[in-house]
């Protein structure tokens, strides 16, 4: 139970940041390396909970790994840094 809590509290702290991408519409100031290296992050994290059959593990860290891509996805479509004219 205790890695279910952790794990439901760690990963919708990505919400808030893909919530407030898709209704502004951009990400210029968000870095892309970020979602990117803890994507790899939790890639291997779900295959070690894959291998060692942790429930917990596999679960937040299939739905983590699924909320950054879909960070990398937003700030690959709107990362545009706005510039003055």
């Amino acid at each position: 139970m205790l890695g279910l809590a952790a794990g439901l509290l760690t990963t919708v702290g990505f919400v808030p940041q893909i919530v407030k991408s898709l209704r502004e519409r951009k990400m210029g100031e968000v870095s892309l390396l970020m979602p990117m290296l803890l994507s790899v992050g939790m890639f291997l994290w779900l295959i070690y909970g894959l291998l060692t059959d942790d429930l917990p593990i596999i679960i937040w860290n299939a739905i983590a790994l699924t909320l950054n891509l879909c960070l990398v996805g937003l700030k690959l479509h709107f990362g545009r840094t706005e510039r003055a004219p």
